[in-house]
């Protein structure tokens, strides 16, 4: 205990009957040696109080779809939800993204919120978020699978799902299955409560990526062994190999609607595919290297991002088989892309080097060709801003099409860059299905989630994540965030 007049310690009689109190520094060898422990216990106790500075954050969406399905019953002919001005008292009237269904600006993820690592780190070749949006599904490089709380961040279970590296995953558009493939080759079946139901030896080598036909009657795989196959997914049964790719298979997507499939390859090449004669309807010639992810838009269908490692990412209108835009401001090879679930306008990339980027295709921006020249550049195939881009038809001829230079797509840059997002290459990465989080799994063994900045927020954007390791503030931001299981 401690008074005004200085600090003492307890020690008790060797002959029993009530202790005494011993000024620190008057009293005996022993009541010292218990004074020396008692304050190193004060300053062990103060430094672990001092180490636990961090705090979770939680992402809590339902009071705010609460006040939005309210409001849209008190006012029923209301578009929009008001204005959000950049002050902390604004931060009620914060709505989920459905809300602001015209400015798809406000629904990009640039603030950090939590990064989750296993006790046993491996990278994070594939994040999934589960249909409901409940918790987010890890697949790593040791064949396991971890769920994460989609709310609080925190671990929940872990279990072996493969024997090898999990390259591959995705949810049927029932919500009832889940596929996923491995470096062995293996497609497994799973139940939502990750019960394994059937095992299928799918190909001779890695299965890269996998699709669900609209129907979920069918799937795609697309393997290292330069084929695609589709598959019958009640009998587990090949029923048509696609052959036409002169290398490795990395990405394939079956269009949400129509019998349409897009896959991507390490020749360079994008192409298109009929799934009921297993034809090939065009090949796309935009890219210079490796394709990396190919992902058909899943709000309307209309448009087809591909990615590669020639630093760009390019969006391609299956109305007018035409380029459309060339996604740039990367300056290392781009792994991974993600669409957003409600606004068709906005789509997230992941670089080789950590670094996340948001683009607005319907925004105009100084510097970059104007949507009008590059719609008139369609109409006039000779135009004098240069020769149209080149695609091959499945008959072989060349037509104007596809994707080579920029005179028929304009150059789109980003609106908001992460920069240090992660310490290593981003191998996958998927929004919430409302929207509001942006999850992210690297090569450097975190699970990262990113959500909306807050309005008034200043610190949003001076973390290190944003500025870097070196000129980020205490870097408390980059790491007490972090979850352990």
């Amino acid at each position: 205990m401690s008074s005004a007049s200085g600090s003492y310690t307890y020690s008790s009689r060797s002959g029993g009957g009530r202790g005494h109190y011993d000024r620190l520094g008057g009293g005996s060898s022993s009541t010292g040696g218990r004074q020396v422990q008692q304050q190193n216990y004060d300053n062990d106790e103060q430094q672990q109080h001092q180490r636990k500075t961090g705090h979770r954050r939680t992402v809590d969406y339902i009071g705010g779809v609460a006040r939005w399905k309210h409001k849209r019953v008190v006012y029923p002919y209301m578009k929009e939800p008001g204005v959000v001005r950049p002050r902390k008292d604004y931060i009620v009237d914060i709505y989920p993204p459905s809300a602001y269904l015209y400015n798809p600006l406000t629904s990009v993820t640039p603030k950090f919120v939590h990064g989750s690592v296993n006790k046993m780190r491996h990278p994070v070749n594939l994040v999934r978020w589960t249909p409901e949006g409940r918790r987010i599904l890890g697949a790593s490089s040791s064949g396991e699978f971890t769920l994460w709380n989609g709310m609080s961040f925190n671990f929940e279970t872990i279990m072996q799902a493969h024997d090898q590296s999990i390259r591959a995953g995705e949810w049927s558009h029932n919500d009832d299955w889940f596929l996923s493939g491995d470096q062995e080759g293996l497609i497994k079946y799973w139940q939502p409560n990750m019960n394994n139901v059937k095992v299928i030896a799918a190909h001779r080598e890695a299965v890269r990526d996998l699709s669900f036909s609209p129907t979920d009657t069918k799937f795609v795989t697309a393997s290292d062994d330069s084929t695609l196959k589709i598959w019958n997914f009640n009998e587990g049964l090949e029923e048509r190999s696609l052959q036409g790719h002169g290398w490795d298979v990395k990405c394939v997507d079956w269009h949400p609607t129509k019998g349409l499939i897009v896959s991507g390859s390490k020749d360079n090449l994008v192409k298109l595919w009929d799934p009921r004669t297993g034809k090939c309807l065009t090949t796309l010639h935009g890219h210079k290297n490796t394709v990396t992810r190919a992902k058909f838009q899943p709000t309307r269908g209309d448009l087809l991002a591909t990615s590669a490692r020639d630093q760009t990412c390019r969006i391609f209108d299956i109305r007018m088989m035409r380029d459309v835009a060339v996604l740039r401001g990367s300056t290392v090879d781009v792994t991974t892309l993600a669409w957003h679930p409600i606004h068709d306008s906005l789509i997230a990339t992941g670089d080789y080097s950590g670094g996340v980027h948001f683009y607005l295709l319907d925004s105009y921006q100084s510097g970059a060709a104007s949507s009008v020249a590059a719609f008139e550049s369609l109409t006039d195939p000779q135009s004098s801003t240069g020769k149209p881009a080149r695609s091959t038809t499945s008959n072989g001829t060349t037509a104007g099409t596809g994707s080579a230079v920029a005179p028929t797509a304009r150059t789109v840059l980003p609106v908001q860059s992460i920069p240090y997002g992660h310490e290593s290459a981003i191998w996958s990465m998927e929004f919430h299905p409302m929207g509001h989080i942006l999850c992210t799994g690297s090569n450097d063994k975190f699970t990262k989630f990113w959500c909306r900045a807050r309005p008034g927020d200043d610190a949003a954007f001076q973390d290190t994540y944003h500025l870097g390791p070196e000129a980020g503030g205490t870097g408390n931001e980059r790491y007490s965030g972090h979850n352990h299981y």
